[in-house]
């Protein structure tokens, strides 16, 4: 089969492929990303793992691994809270339920930062908010340019 012998869907499979491809290569995350994450995958407590957000690496800027988060100024702990433990009354602060769950969210959250920085070029890390996660929860997230 020569080059112009080639169909119409041929030509359309290779293009789909190809985009496919680059859309894969851009969306792929770097090779340090994907060591922080395994490393956080490994070491973290049976508590961590079993803990409805997975927090992960989204990024690595110089010494700063950028980490995700489902909770922030924008979108506060008790919004997430109440959707993962919704038999809790989130809104009433001194329920001790929500003082347990909040304190959990708090503890998994640190076990996560100290398994990230404790990695060799890593001296900081920065939080950034999981809209995407939060979106698929039913949350709303305002959006901020």
């Amino acid at each position: 089969m020569n080059f112009r012998q080639i169909k119409f869907w041929q030509w359309a499979l290779i293009v789909v492929a190809l985009l496919f491809t680059i859309d894969w290569a851009i969306q792929r995350p770097d090779p340090k990303t994907r060591e922080l994450n395994d490393v956080l995958s490994k070491q973290a407590s049976q508590k961590l793992k079993d803990y409805p957000y997975q927090f992960r690496v989204i990024r690595v800027e110089g010494k700063t691994a950028v980490m995700s988060t489902p909770r922030n100024f924008d979108s506060p702990a008790f919004r997430m809270l109440g959707v993962l433990y919704p038999e809790i009354n989130v809104k009433d602060a001194n329920n001790p339920a929500f003082i347990a769950v909040e304190r959990l969210l708090g503890q998994v959250q640190d076990e996560a930062k100290d398994i990230v920085l404790a990695q060799p070029g890593i001296s900081d890390v920065r939080w950034e908010l999981d809209k995407n996660w939060l979106r698929r929860q039913g949350i709303e997230v305002p959006d901020k340019p």
